[in-house]
């Protein structure tokens, strides 16, 4: 199998697909196992350990894809993404956009939402924050708590850094092998397709209350839709970078800018995630509009393959358009 950004052509290999998927998926259960047959759920001491765990699965599953399956038969880090680097202007570019995409999205999902009433914030006093503060550390002397905050929000871009860690567990798996394997399907069934296995391989934990406190059905659907969304986001970055370490970032600064809403709610609000949330139905708006704009600047047709060094005559000449 060769490099499926370079040659539409090639077949999807379906064998080693399914092979991903269900090592994936079911690698994600058995690691959440432990979760269920403890009966504390996610309050289980050893959810900090779990979770983590459960993000390494979809690599893997992507261990198992290359080195069992052998697909790709070569060119494995081009394909994954993973290696070389280059255009290094373009790839700059696309990783700094990566860093700060998905918290301008979540601040406009956080600022949206409290504008149309969905969510009060507390823009000024910050009094949900006070409280969860308080709640933690009863009677202790604390700043004011609008240097708490903003000392919070500046930490985002590191905290972005740091997640990345864990991160690269779950994108090497997703953007980094599934989404080029489907690449042959065309640009949007592959990306769809990735986002709702996505969706799904998290439903080990949605189904105890992660992200939006619904254990049934209709959490794992909330997740499918927000992973959906974001995925278009993560997978552009992927094919027009030709790099899997923007995607990675992206989602590193998605993790770390995941709780805005609850850092700006105002006293007593218990803010539905699943409406108001960085995964939640105003971040599909947000993220729509976003992939029109790509779509309609024709960001989607410009997939380089890795390494590529330059991609039209403005290219050669130094003008790499993002």
């Amino acid at each position: 199998m060769t490099d499926v950004a370079q040659n539409d052509r090639v077949r999807v290999a379906w064998p080693a697909v399914i092979v991903y998927l269900v090592v994936a998926l079911g690698l994600g259960w058995v690691v959440a196992l432990p979760l269920w047959l403890s009966g504390d759920g996610l309050a289980s001491p050893w959810a900090g350990l779990l979770l983590p765990a459960m993000m390494l699965t979809p690599t893997l599953a992507m261990l198992v894809a290359v080195f069992v399956m052998r697909a790709p038969r070569e060119n494995r880090l081009r394909f994954l993404g993973m290696w070389p680097l280059r255009p290094v202007r373009r790839f700059i570019g696309i990783l700094l956009i990566a860093l700060f995409a998905p918290i301008v999205v979540v601040v406009a999902v956080t600022l949206i939402a409290g504008a149309l009433g969905l969510v009060q914030l507390d823009l000024v006093d910050f009094s949900g924050f006070a409280e969860q503060v308080q709640a933690t550390s009863p009677g202790a002397q604390l700043p004011p708590m609008a240097l708490l905050v903003a000392v919070q929000l500046l930490l985002i871009p590191g905290g972005a850094l740091i997640n990345s860690v864990l991160t690269t567990g779950e994108e090497l798996g997703w953007r980094g092998w599934l989404l080029p394997a489907l690449r042959p399907l065309g640009t949007w069934p592959a990306l769809l397709i990735t986002g709702v296995a996505w969706g799904i391989w998290h439903a080990p934990i949605i189904l105890l209350g992660y992200d939006f406190g619904r254990t049934d059905i209709t959490g794992v659907l909330f997740m499918i839709g927000g992973c959906v969304a974001w995925g278009v986001l993560l997978g552009w970055m992927r094919l027009r970078s030709a790099s899997v370490w923007p995607a990675v970032l992206a989602h590193g600064s998605l993790n770390a800018v995941g709780g805005l809403v609850l850092l700006l709610r105002a006293a007593g609000e218990q803010p539905d995630l699943a409406i108001v949330g960085p995964l939640g139905v105003i971040s599909w708006a947000v993220l729509a509009v976003v992939v029109v704009v790509l779509v309609l600047t024709g960001q989607f047709r410009r997939q380089p393959r890795a390494g590529e060094k330059t991609v039209t005559a403005a290219a050669e000449s130094g003008m790499i358009g993002l």
